[in-house]
């Protein structure tokens, strides 16, 4: 494979040793400290067992370079987002490969703020840094190595999370069920919700293993809920939750096993985002259904239609002066938490705005739930320009935008296909009025694209 291929459009991800190994990651590390002429970064890992290695071989390229690491351990993602947004420096980098099987490995990089380096706004230069001349990254003369500082930031964190959410009479009695997946959303976790004393958590799958040895950690895969379903049920519990490996994301449940989309629980959470900012912008991924913008104008706020991928959304949000929003892959974004995504807190607040409402997530979801929808389907297509260019003719009498892919948009339903940034598939998702359109026209576009493959992140 070429070297440039773990170079993604959001992140640096790869499978370990193969594709990412201690030198790499030595490079990775002297490119991301030159490319930011940083002299303080800070550096978590997750779980994974090649993680301890990749991250002392990060931090060695990086001190190599002059600049310090504050070294915050083992934590999830959105604990690195608190670090930056709080600690003096010059951003950070995060070891995951998110929900990825236990042989892959990764970085996700940020500037100070936290802001998202990308593939249009670093990673690209990175690559050419750390895949170049050795010449180029070796050591300024004269320049004398950074030193590696652990930092417990853990304490911190936990107190401005249950601060957003309300404190810790915000969330009323109940008993729910959270699946860890063996991943870093353990390391705080258990700790977050101990904070709010009504609330009875059952533990699913709560240490850490680097392996998953019950499932993979990612939750968009419709069997890896099903221990959970299993658990709300037998448990009577008013809801579940699931983490992925890095737990910047969160997948929701309802007390009898339903999965409910992202996009539905982005809706559920729109009048406590507009109670912290009334008329302000909240975001969407153009994959979510209607009800979305929908519900954002009846609370007077303002939708703010996105492109899929965090960097997109979190910089939208900041243009925007938005206050938060979410993405049907899971991630829920808050301005007030360093324009930043973070699972756990979707989680509580979700459960804060529920018991403000009365209701529960399986009322809520349901009265959202007024539209049909497909789900994402893959389809391997080798052509994938002149598929999405014949999509675009045959459906011309509707409105046709290319703001991710192919849009197109009627007054009854609408189709979204987009490439996807990680895996060799084009993705649709539509949504209509009724079931025996979104049939008909799913037919249609299934005719035009292709027999769907199962598989997919």
């Amino acid at each position: 494979m070429r070297a440039m291929s773990v170079y993604k459009a959001y992140d640096i991800r790869g499978t370990y040793p193969d594709h990412i190994d201690e030198a790499r990651a030595k490079r990775i590390g002297a490119a991301l400290a030159r490319f930011l002429d940083a002299r303080r970064l800070v550096v978590g890992r997750d779980m994974r067992t090649m993680a301890p290695a990749i991250t002392d071989a990060l931090c060695a390229g990086i001190m190599e370079q002059g600049c310090e690491v504050v070294d915050i351990g083992v934590v999830s993602t959105p604990v690195l987002y608190h670090a930056i947004g709080t600690i003096a420096c010059d951003g950070g980098v995060m070891v995951t490969a998110s929900h990825n099987p236990k042989q892959y490995i990764g970085f996700k990089m940020c500037r100070s703020g936290p802001a998202p380096i990308s593939g249009d706004s670093g990673i690209k230069d990175i690559e050419r840094l750390a895949e170049g001349p050795a010449a180029d990254l070796a050591p300024r003369a004269g320049v004398q190595p950074g030193r590696r500082e652990p930092v417990d930031v853990v304490g911190s964190y936990l107190d401005e999370i249950v601060a957003l959410v309300g404190g810790p009479d915000a969330i009323p009695a109940q008993r729910i069920v959270v699946d860890y997946a063996n991943g870093a959303g353990i390391c705080e976790g258990p700790l977050a919700f101990a904070r709010f004393p009504a609330l009875e958590v059952v533990p699913l799958f709560d240490e850490l293993d680097g392996t998953f040895p019950n499932h993979e950690a990612n939750p968009l895969v419709e069997s890896n809920l099903d221990a959970l379903r299993e658990r709300v049920r037998s448990e009577g519990a008013s809801l579940g939750l699931a983490f992925d490996g890095d737990a910047d994301r969160c997948a929701f449940v309802d007390r009898d096993g339903r999965t409910v989309g992202a996009d539905i629980v982005t809706a559920i959470l729109v009048p406590a985002l507009l109670r912290r900012k009334p008329g302000a912008g909240v975001l969407y991924d153009l994959r979510s259904s209607r009800i979305v913008p929908e519900t954002i104008t009846s609370h007077g706020g303002r939708p703010l239609r996105e492109r899929v991928g965090h960097s997109f959304m979190k910089e939208t949000m900041k243009r925007e002066g938005a206050i938060g929003g979410g993405e049907l892959s899971g991630h829920f974004y808050f301005a007030e938490y360093h324009n930043s995504d973070n699972g756990l807190l979707a989680g509580l607040m979700v459960l804060a705005e529920l018991g403000r409402q009365g209701t529960d997530l399986e009322a809520a979801a349901a009265s959202k739930r007024v539209y049909f929808q497909s789900g994402e389907i893959n389809f391997q297509v080798e052509d994938k320009v002149g598929a999405l260019q014949r999509i675009a003719e045959r459906f011309q009498d509707g409105e046709v935008d290319r703001l991710d892919g192919i849009m197109v948009q009627y007054p009854d339903w609408w189709v979204n296909v987009r490439p996807s940034n990680t895996e060799p598939f084009l993705r649709l998702v539509m949504e209509a009025e009724s079931e025996a359109l979104l049939a008909e026209k799913r037919a249609v576009l299934v005719s035009m694209l292709g027999t769907p493959v199962t598989g997919g992140h």
